[in-house]
């Protein structure tokens, strides 16, 4: 990681029948194996449980979000991944298990407002209706993978590669475009 780190599109946003907003630098530190076998050294450093299926849990500024059946998404400051991922991977030296950070390799967006789920279903083949807070989807929003959770009320937070971080911020401006609100979900 750069000295001079900054996030994708720095002070990115759009204000249409939602905002969306590049959210600025986020740990991000990806762990694969056992999820049984890494309960204990992830909840040590993040003082969350492993997630059900499908869920993020969150302590304070971390939070572990469920990637899939033998991986997850540490989210955490910035400034705090590279010394997490360090004391992760000593917890889990004995274990079959990889630590990553990612961090500098991801972007992260929020879309806010009551019909968040709205604009983002014009992009992806979820059912954002049925979502509550804590709930994630890894899922495709157009041509782009990404993985999106319900961050609070009325907010749904995306995050995708680094490398296409124009493009998505593009997607999801001319998905909020004032005129185009879907009524999907009353």
């Amino acid at each position: 990681m750069s000295e001079l780190a900054q996030s994708a599109l720095p002070g990115a946003a759009y204000e249409g029948f939602v905002t969306v907003a590049e959210a600025g630098l986020r740990g991000m530190i990806t762990v694969r194996g056992d999820l049984a076998g890494l309960a204990g050294a992830v909840k040590d450093a993040t003082g969350c449980a492993i997630p059900a299926q499908r869920r993020v849990e969150q302590a304070g500024a971390k939070a572990v979000a469920w990637m899939s059946p033998d991986e997850l998404l540490i989210l955490c400051d910035y400034a705090d991944a590279p010394a997490l991922t360090a004391s992760l991977a000593t917890a889990l030296s004995g274990q079959f298990a990889t630590v990553a950070n990612v961090s500098d390799a991801r972007a992260v967006f929020t879309v806010t407002g009551a019909q968040a789920g709205d604009a983002l279903a014009k992009l992806c083949p979820v059912d954002f209706g049925a979502m509550t807070t804590g709930d994630i989807r890894r899922t495709r929003a157009a041509q782009v993978a990404a993985a999106i959770w319900v961050s609070g009320e009325g907010e749904m937070t995306l995050v995708c590669f680094r490398s296409v971080a124009q493009y998505m911020f593009d997607l999801l401006s001319r998905a909020a475009q004032p005129g185009s609100e879907p009524k999907l979900y009353a």
